[in-house]
């Protein structure tokens, strides 16, 4: 019988830590298929989350997904992070915290490798940046 890991508990360990003294809690997630996260925040297939009670709602650090809603540019998302996904978590003040290594096969889910589902989920074409305003009071202009 393999024991079951140890990681879920450390994570809600070093969660709680974190928050008793006063750091926030931060995690490092390497994306793939199963990760639900916002795509256009990931960066070389790797995104790091703040998991702070202000900046987290319904937050449930289970033993195999850390659930929660966050705020991203102000719309409010369902986040879901398989704990095997977890490469660390640690304190932003002070960087206290624990690293962990993905076991052989975790960096694969069943929908391919995480750099192609970094570049799979990027939107086609960018929108346009809008114009910058120009220095002084702002107008209003009606096109036709």
């Amino acid at each position: 019988m393999e024991l079951p890991s140890t990681k879920p508990y450390l994570l809600r360990a070093i969660w709680e830590w974190c928050c008793d003294n006063g750091f926030t809690p931060y995690i490092s997630v390497q994306v793939d298929g199963r990760t639900r996260v916002p795509r256009e925040f990931v960066r070389d297939g790797q995104i790091v989350l703040n998991l702070g009670p202000d900046a987290t709602n319904k937050l449930k650090i289970g033993n195999d997904f850390i659930d929660f809603q966050a705020r991203f540019g102000g719309v409010s998302r369902e986040l879901s992070v398989p704990v095997t996904q977890v490469t660390a978590i640690y304190s932003r003040e002070n960087g206290a915290g624990m690293a962990f290594e993905l076991e052989a096969g975790e960096s694969q889910g069943e929908f391919g490798d995480a750099e192609d589902m970094a570049v799979d989920a990027s939107p086609a074409e960018e929108p346009p940046e809008p114009p910058r305003p120009e220095g002084g009071r702002p107008k209003l202009q009606r096109i036709k």
